[in-house]
């Protein structure tokens, strides 16, 4: 009976770890795709404040780097001490940049909403990703793809709620999005409650965790080093995508802005599925050949981009998007392997240190844009996945496992 009884509890643990996935899952997605709508009605802004693009530069940094600044103080205070209602109070951070957004009429509230909204992201993402993580099951891989393919997903609809939703009503149509991050915050004080039933069913046994380096310090801070890297390479030429495809697009082809948003959809669709696919493959062939694909294959691709037609633009962009989103759940879990422990911390510092790539990224390119044109960007950009060559001086994963 008493076997019987804990395969019974062992089996409701899955099934609840599951549910809880799939509620972070859809919070990153609601998120996320609050978070798109600011980079996706660029265009609208750009008319109705008559903005540069160094100015829309500078307001996707000020987001960015909020969003990127508090994350790994937020992952180092939640490690230490659970505050089970944080990811709540996030999410009601970005409610309210979302209402300053829609009702802002001068440039200077432009930015406090982009601050306000990157400050709910910095609360958000380091401890959901740690929740994440406690509710893996050990399939850690699978686990950050099930999370992060809700805020790739949410990243991708924002341009098409953009073009069907925000352009008909104009930027006071923002607003309607703030019932959504009611949503959210319903959804993760549940997510709290969970939390707060398994730290106290963690707090009775007498195991702790594990924090001893697998290898010497020195040799982790420089492969977290080279992660970094990675991640720079990754995100600033995700930024070229994110800020400025759309310009491109309108730019070089002629298109509407309705059509440029709807091809930057069909992009950030592509980044979701790359996203799902990456992190089960890294659990069965290993961190570091995934990242290895991700990174350094994409350089073909990127490399065509900026000499296609409107179609090949197009498709070019579907297989970016698809190999090189698969690689962030593979760096996240191998950095977490590489520091044990630390795994609010370590999450807060690779999505922060992303969401400053990215912001920083898009300041200096929205420079580049203005001097030399939209199009000299991208021809720059197509180098930045030569750095996926940096993946050689990554410990391998069994140097980890062995040590």
């Amino acid at each position: 009976m008493t076997a019987a009884a804990n395969t019974a509890e062992t089996a409701s643990a899955n099934r609840t770890a599951f549910v809880v996935l799939s509620a972070l899952s859809l919070c990153h997605f609601l998120n996320d795709m609050m978070q798109s709508l600011l980079p996706a009605i660029y265009p609208v802004l750009q008319q109705n404040f008559a903005l540069s693009f160094t100015q829309i530069g500078l307001l996707h940094l000020a987001f960015q780097v909020t969003a990127s600044l508090l994350q790994p103080a937020v992952g180092f205070y939640t490690d230490r001490r659970q505050r089970f209602r944080l990811l709540s109070v996030g999410m009601g951070c970005t409610l309210v940049g979302l209402l300053l957004l829609a009702s802002a009429q001068h440039y200077l509230f432009l930015l406090f909403a982009a601050c306000a909204v990157g400050l709910g992201s910095s609360i958000f993402h380091p401890d959901a990703s740690r929740l994440a993580r406690t509710a893996s099951g050990g399939r850690f891989g699978l686990a950050q793809s099930i999370f992060q393919v809700g805020g790739n997903a949410g990243t991708a609809v924002g341009p098409l709620l953009a073009a069907y939703v925000v352009l008909p009503l104009g930027q006071p149509g923002v607003a309607w999005f703030s019932a959504v991050a009611l949503l959210g915050m319903l959804i993760l004080w549940w997510v709290g409650s969970w939390a707060k039933r398994q730290h106290l069913q963690a707090s009775r046994k007498t195991a702790t965790v594990s924090r001893a380096l697998p290898l010497p310090r020195r040799r982790i801070l420089f492969a977290i080093g080279v992660l970094a890297m990675l991640i720079f390479s990754k995100y600033v030429y995700l930024s070229s995508l994110t800020s400025y495809y759309t310009f491109y697009l309108i730019e070089t082809f002629g298109v509407t802005i309705r059509h440029s948003q709807i091809l930057l959809f069909v992009f950030l669709g592509a980044a979701a599925v790359g996203t799902i696919l990456g992190g089960p493959l890294a659990d069965r062939i290993g961190r570091r050949p995934v990242i290895w694909i991700s990174i350094l294959g994409v350089l073909p691709f990127t490399l065509m981009l900026p000499h296609a037609s409107l179609f090949w633009t197009g498709v070019l962009s579907v297989v970016i998007g698809l190999v090189l989103a698969s690689a962030f759940s593979a760096i996240v879990v191998y950095a977490q392997e590489l520091v044990p422990g630390r795994v609010g911390l370590i999450s807060g510092l690779f999505f922060g240190f992303a969401f400053g790539m990215g912001g920083l990224g898009a300041a200096i390119l929205g420079v580049l844009a203005d001097a030399y044109g939209i199009g000299f960007v991208y021809q720059l950009c197509a180098f930045l996945p030569f750095l996926g060559l940096l993946t050689a001086l990554l410990p391998r994963e069994s140097q980890l496992r062995g040590a």
